[in-house]
């Protein structure tokens, strides 16, 4: 496994980040075990989850089994480079959500104690919080990194703006500011190639992207026998029925590498300068193990263009739509 800096940081992450999202509503708690167990084994340092995640009606769960899997010990919590997430609403509370210093504080204790540890490396912002003030959120980030509750912050569905004015305001306070963004971003979305890679590059970011197969449609879904009923469901089936075509040719090219759709999209994804890790859901070790093997997968000029061809992307804005 490759290890690169976290952006500007000093911070060594995995070219993959193990993402949970799946974990308690689809995983259970002792697949989950086994799966964040072989991904240290696999030289996967780096996971990703959230406050807020656990499915309906059963928030902070998943950060309860990465916790439960933590205090295992066996070198667990040291070997692993630990994020999770604030924003969402975890109460019905007014101040139960948002990036306010009253929830940051809380939802951090919170997290904290789920996740049965004293400190978080990377703690990300899962949202912009536009009516709280970039001033009000970092003396609340100064504060917990004084008291050695986090590391480093992060920011998770940011725009360019966003992040140039979270940076700006950090700058002022003479602070790191984010060491990372978390956007979607793979061969069917690649949206985030206007302003958000500029952005990320400008202010020496890390770039950890969330849905890298979007929701499984870039694992193989066009080829016959491979569309489950679940995995044919809400973005999945919309992009399936819209992009057919593409995704046929897509696993043409794959079948000619000689390796699964799947490896073919997360080694696009490496091969893009700006991207850190992608972070990846395994549902069982199959798929985790085909990911890793992604990562030894180099695409030579002809395949990458070929790849453009079929998913064409945007240029840097405003030159993507001004001429």
């Amino acid at each position: 496994m490759e290890y690169v800096h976290l952006g500007r940081t000093g911070l060594l992450v995995s070219r993959l980040c193990l993402g949970t999202v799946n974990f308690g509503p689809i995983v259970e708690e002792p697949e989950a075990h086994r799966l964040m167990d072989e991904a240290l084994e696999q030289g996967i340092n780096f996971l990703d989850t959230a406050n807020s995640y656990g499915g309906t009606g059963n928030k902070g769960h998943t950060e309860q089994i990465v916790g439960a899997w933590l205090a295992q010990g066996g070198g667990r919590r040291e070997q692993t480079v630990l994020a999770t997430k604030v924003y969402e609403a975890m109460g019905n509370g007014p101040n139960t959500g948002g990036l306010s210093a009253l929830n940051i504080r809380r939802a951090l204790d919170a997290s904290l104690r789920r996740l049965q540890t004293d400190y978080i490396d990377l703690y990300q912002f899962h949202h912009v919080d536009r009516a709280t003030p970039w001033d009000e959120i970092w003396q609340a980030v100064d504060l917990a990194v004084s008291q050695g509750k986090i590391l480093y912050a992060g920011s998770s569905n940011f725009a360019g703006w966003h992040i140039a004015q979270a940076q700006e305001a950090a700058l002022a306070r003479h602070l790191v500011g984010l060491a990372s963004e978390q956007s979607i971003y793979n061969l069917l979305r690649r949206e985030v190639e206007l302003e958000v890679l500029p952005a990320v590059r400008a202010y020496g970011l890390g770039l950890l992207v969330w849905s890298p197969l979007h929701e499984g449609v870039l694992g193989g879904m066009a080829r016959e026998g491979r569309q489950g009923s679940r995995r044919l469901e809400g973005r999945a089936a919309e992009a399936l029925a819209a992009h057919h075509d593409q995704l046929v040719e897509y696993e043409q090219l794959s079948a000619e590498l000689g390796r699964e759709p799947a490896e073919v999209a997360l080694a696009w994804l490496l091969h893009q300068p700006a991207v850190t890790s992608p972070i990846i859901g395994p549902r069982n070790q199959e798929q985790l193990r085909s990911a890793v093997r992604a990562t030894s997968l180099t695409l030579d000029y002809e395949s990458l263009s070929r790849l453009e061809n079929i998913f064409p992307g945007h240029q840097p804005a405003p030159e993507d739509y001004a001429w």
